[in-house]
């Protein structure tokens, strides 16, 4: 299955590349230690490099394992490094997660690498379901999924802790398309 997975895709205004160990500094200084940007994700604020390298050598180790397939998102016309996507596939199933920066939110760019991550993913004979969750309160990120053809399925009861928000698993709304 890893062999399949492109460790980069190019877009109109994105390059979609696995991540590395320089990288660190610009996702740090640009989005993990913003908590308005970490504010549904699942992960807390990074406090220090310290913490966005630990989080990148988890990225390494997954594309090594297989188990999750993260990119990092650098904007073609600067060749800045503005956020993540990951995909994790369990048999026939694509999940997807993503991160922008807050310059760049409302611009297309989260758009436009869910639906390179979707359009591959459904594109393949082995993967009938590319899906995501976002927390019920997230309105950009569940008009995002809307964007790229995903149906929202419905409401997932206190399906996810979102420790920015509260300490109890939050309600989610599960978005999908299959084939």
């Amino acid at each position: 299955m890893t062999r399949m997975i492109p460790p980069s895709m190019d877009t109109h205004n994105l390059l979609l590349r696995t991540p590395r160990m320089e990288d660190a500094g610009p996702i740090f200084e640009r989005y993990a230690q913003d908590p308005e940007v970490s504010r549904y994700l699942i992960w807390r604020p990074h406090e220090n490099l310290e913490t966005t390298k630990q989080f990148l050598t988890r990225c390494l180790d997954v594309w090594q394992t297989g188990s999750a397939f993260p990119w990092v998102l650098v904007e073609k016309k600067s060749n800045i490094l503005i956020g993540m996507i990951e995909a994790c596939i369990h048999d026939c199933r694509l999940e997807l997660g993503y991160v922008l920066a807050r310059p760049y939110w409302n611009q297309g760019y989260a758009t436009e690498a869910v639906r390179a991550v979707h359009d591959w993913a459904i594109a393949q004979p082995t993967i009938y379901r590319v899906w995501a969750v976002c927390d019920f309160e997230n309105l950009a990120s569940a008009r995002v999924l809307e964007k790229v053809g995903m149906q929202k399925e419905g409401l997932l009861r206190r399906w996810m802790v979102h420790p920015n928000i509260s300490n109890e698993p939050r309600d989610c709304w599960c978005y999908s398309k299959t084939k």
